[in-house]
């Protein structure tokens, strides 16, 4: 098959995942039909056949596609830990990165659906966890680790202080904004003072310094 060819069927396939992504969320899962997909991604009904084999096989793709976008959209200068770079800062352009990335409309309706249908498709609460959360507390066990080779954070587990940051920091607006609807999703003023305060917070426990280890201030 010729690179044309796959480039076709990769545009195909994207724009009936949009347009599907478009009328799960609006409709539901069992609202949805192949019918107002294929009217909304301007294709047939056989054309999305061609591509996924069932409704449920796209709202994987859909429910797989709206999460790990936001995970990719947390910036990739986070992912790196270039030479100079501190805790404080690093760990200040994750929180506002995620924040800004995570709590988006779109996304909270995405949770409420795949909670929503927990009991029908349990595997995709497993998959959202893995593209978003998951995804997140890697990239901060990992970073972790870095600061603590350097002796700039006293951490033992990674891992442990990698999920007490994430929820520290993602635990209360997102709980907010799926109970209380999408009006609860902070500004972007409130979402810096947020992740201040969480950078703050976390510090204190884990950050050495070269006077006193034993030391943790709180950031300023």
């Amino acid at each position: 098959m010729s690179n044309g060819a796959n480039t076709r069927i990769e545009r195909s396939r994207a724009k009936i995942i949009a347009a599907a992504a478009d009328v799960f969320l609006d409709q539901g899962f069992l609202g949805a039909t192949m019918d107002q997909i294929a009217a909304q991604a301007k294709v047939s009904v056989q054309t999305i056949y061609s591509h996924f084999q069932s409704k449920e096989t796209l709202f994987h793709e859909v429910v797989g596609s709206l999460a790990g976008g936001a995970a990719r959209n947390v910036g990739r200068e986070v992912e790196r830990l270039p030479d100079g770079t501190g805790p404080e800062e690093w760990l200040l352009r994750f929180a506002n990165e995620q924040l800004k990335a995570v709590l988006k409309p779109r996304l909270m309706q995405l949770r409420r659906m795949v909670i929503g249908e927990s009991g029908r498709f349990p595997e995709l609460g497993a998959a959202l966890y893995r593209e978003g959360p998951g995804r997140a507390i890697d990239r901060l066990s990992q970073a972790l680790d870095h600061f603590a080779s350097e002796g700039t954070l006293s951490v033992t587990d990674s891992r442990v202080a990698a999920k007490q940051f994430n929820w520290l920091l993602m635990g209360g607006p997102t709980s907010e904004a799926m109970h209380l609807g999408d009006s609860a999703i902070p500004g972007p003023r409130q979402m810096k003072k947020h992740a201040c305060e969480t950078v703050d917070l976390f510090l204190v426990k884990y950050a050495v310094t070269k006077d006193d280890p034993e030391k943790r201030p709180l950031m300023r």
